[in-house]
């Protein structure tokens, strides 16, 4: 018989693809489910202690990013911001230009909003990427033409953790005339962002990736740009985002970066030590084995490995089956089994790319995590190689 009480050892190294929310978060809800439960559209009592909820949460997030009060929108996600972010700027701004440039590593969520909009009368250019990942300044520069209405470059990547010089490409764009958005629902609450330095005119942060609930986010409007509501209805967020605020889920997000804030250098230390260790000893301990991204100007939590002779999904499971969670692309595409558009981009041929992992700590990573990882690690690829219909002579072609 099997004993139920038998718990299978579980390591979750997946934080890039969604967090647990923490439970400081989860209490800080709570009220606002039965006891406060009020629309903030409503001008009673009810509705006015809701409304002042989500105000205080709007607070919160206008100090982190140094940014007014008025110039914060919550959204249910961060695919909705970015959607909003580039349609909506493609209609306000259509009269202007009709050129929008993107870069070729995004989330899909923009790609695909990118993809959309060429097919709606504007023209999409896909700003290129050199083997780390990191968006090519002069060639953006000269990609920017008087048509040209809109770049979204997001502030880190997804799969594999390059930064990208957004302060750079900031100034780019304003010396341009043109409108920068990033995305940085993977940067958010990980490190400082003063969008008084910074030349951001749109910003797209995500709560579930911050120990907070899914199902709500933002989008920084800088003052004075002009975008179109995605959504129409009530004339909620300022007549600029209409559906009744999920107040629960934004107090939970504010909660969930006030967290961040407090723990933010103490974090970053630890698992850059983590990341590190990791790295360190893949590319000591296993053969052909590869880091992809930047090897120092990437997220403090991202370890992005590729392994030559092998099949990604394949050491997943074996690794999921000795349990421990790890990904491959973005767990967004992940289901579709697809090749990596990131790696590809960066130069990587298909039959390298697809031997790809991606190891993502986070609050709760600890060391033996870690520990145990790298003993499992290396019999896992061993035993791939031996059964992979990627060896060594088929890739003689």
């Amino acid at each position: 018989m099997t004993n139920n009480k038998t718990k299978k050892k579980r390591v979750y190294l997946d934080y890039a693809a969604t967090t647990p929310v923490d439970k400081a978060v989860v209490k800080s809800m709570l009220p606002y489910f039965t006891e406060k439960f009020g629309n903030p559209a409503s001008i009673h009592s009810a509705g006015t202690e809701a409304n002042k909820a989500l105000e205080k949460a709007r607070e919160i997030f206008a100090n982190y990013l140094s940014c007014d009060l008025s110039e914060i929108f919550f959204t249910s996600s961060a695919t909705e911001s970015n959607n909003w972010a580039l349609k909506g700027i493609a209609r306000a701004y259509k009269n202007k230009g009709n050129k929008i440039i993107v870069s070729s590593v995004e989330h899909d969520c923009v790609l695909n909003s990118a993809k959309w909009l060429s097919q709606n009368g504007f023209e999409i250019e896909y700003a290129p990427v050199d083997e780390f990942g990191t968006v090519d300044l002069e060639k953006l520069k000269k990609m920017i033409t008087k048509e040209t209405i809109l770049v979204s470059i997001m502030h880190s990547n997804n799969e594999i953790g390059t930064l990208q010089p957004v302060k750079e490409i900031g100034e780019i764009c304003k010396e341009k005339g043109v409108l920068f958005h990033t995305d940085a629902a993977q940067s958010f609450g990980k490190m400082p962002i003063n969008l008084k330095k910074v030349n951001i005119d749109l910003l797209t942060a995500s709560s579930h990736k911050i120990y907070g609930p899914k199902g709500v986010a933002l989008l920084y409007i800088r003052k004075g740009t002009l975008i179109e509501p995605l959504l129409h209805g009530g004339g909620h967020e300022r007549g600029k985002r209409s559906s009744t605020s999920n107040v629960a889920g934004i107090v939970g997000f504010a909660k969930a970066l006030e967290l961040c804030l407090k723990e933010m250098q103490d974090e970053k230390l630890r698992q850059t030590q983590l990341r590190d260790k990791i790295i360190k000893n893949i590319l000591k301990n296993i053969p052909n084995s590869h880091l992809n991204g930047h090897p120092k100007n990437r997220l403090f939590n991202n370890v992005n490995m590729r392994f030559d002779f092998i099949e990604g999904e394949a050491l997943m499971m074996e690794l999921d089956n000795k349990g421990i969670e790890v990904s491959t692309v973005s767990a967004c595409a992940s289901s579709t089994l697809q090749f990596s558009h990131v790696l590809l981009a960066c130069g990587i041929e298909e039959k390298y790319a697809q031997g790809t992992i991606r190891i993502s700590l986070g609050r709760y990573t600890t060391e033996k995590d870690v520990d145990y990882l790298l003993e499992v690690l290396p019999k896992a690829v061993e035993k791939m190689r031996k059964i992979s219909p990627l060896n060594v002579e088929n890739w003689k072609m």
